[in-house]
């Protein structure tokens, strides 16, 4: 489509000149349908009118006309070849995988490791038949993922004979980093009243006063706004004639 334009001056003009240069193949030889616009050449008093952008300054068109000109780009411009686009679609999508291989590498989630690392000290007292011992034990805690948890609570039961003989319930607030290890210290006082077992350990001829207790426990943690419990057990040979500590 071209657009035309008359030149202002004194005198009237019967004809518009076209925007398009003469050897346009557009309109030519009758090939294509050849569209102008004119206007009258006498302005009106009323009428406003803007400098034409197709004729370098030289003609006028009317002002509520600008809106409508359509600029005519040869196909073999520049701007109509997309310039590295297949690079730029490349470095998208492969900044899109990288970016999501490694939220996927450091947000996986890994094992918590729960490890009972023994006793630390125990105390022995007796009460008539009965055999009371209270225990103070450690456990190693390892997170293996590259974000930190915390440690809300931990659950003990003591059995001795298939009977329980200790039970706790700790709240805790225990944060540990990534990729790092902590110890926790937990104390169970332990009530036997087990015949056989009191006279094991209050026998003097005995040279050897073990009893043989087994623990169990659940560890509550939270991570990445998920809670999981952790289940552990560990046996335990503990001299229940006096007080003992191990060595730190």
């Amino acid at each position: 489509m071209s657009e035309t334009f008359f030149q202002e001056g004194g005198s009237q003009e019967d004809e518009c000149k076209s925007i398009l240069p003469p050897d346009s193949p557009i309109g030519s030889n009758g090939s294509s349908r050849f569209f102008s616009t004119c206007v009258p050449c006498e302005r009106a008093a009323d009428t406003s009118f803007v400098t034409c952008p197709t004729c370098q300054g030289s003609g006028k068109i009317p002002l509520e006309l600008e809106k409508q000109l359509v600029a005519l780009i040869p196909y073999g411009d520049q701007r109509l070849k997309p310039r590295h686009t297949k690079l730029f679609v490349f470095l998208a999508v492969l900044i899109c995988l990288v970016t999501s291989s490694l939220i996927i590498f450091f947000l996986f989630p890994r094992s918590i490791a729960v490890q009972p690392a023994g006793l630390n000290s125990s105390t022995v007292a007796f009460d008539k038949a009965d055999v009371l011992l209270n225990l103070t034990n450690i456990l190693n805690i390892s997170n293996s993922n590259y974000y930190p948890i915390t440690v809300t609570q931990l659950t003990i039961e003591v059995l001795h004979l298939s009977l329980v003989v200790g039970h706790i319930s700790n709240s805790l607030l225990l944060h540990i980093n990534p990729l790092a290890n902590k110890q926790i210290f937990y104390a169970v006082p332990n009530k036997i009243w087990d015949e056989n077992t009191y006279k094991i350990c209050t026998w003097l001829k005995i040279k050897v006063h073990h009893v043989l207790l087994h623990i169990q426990g659940t560890l509550t943690y939270t991570y990445l706004s998920h809670s999981e419990q952790l289940v552990f057990q560990n046996y335990e040979y503990v001299d229940c004639r006096g007080n003992t500590s191990a060595p730190h």
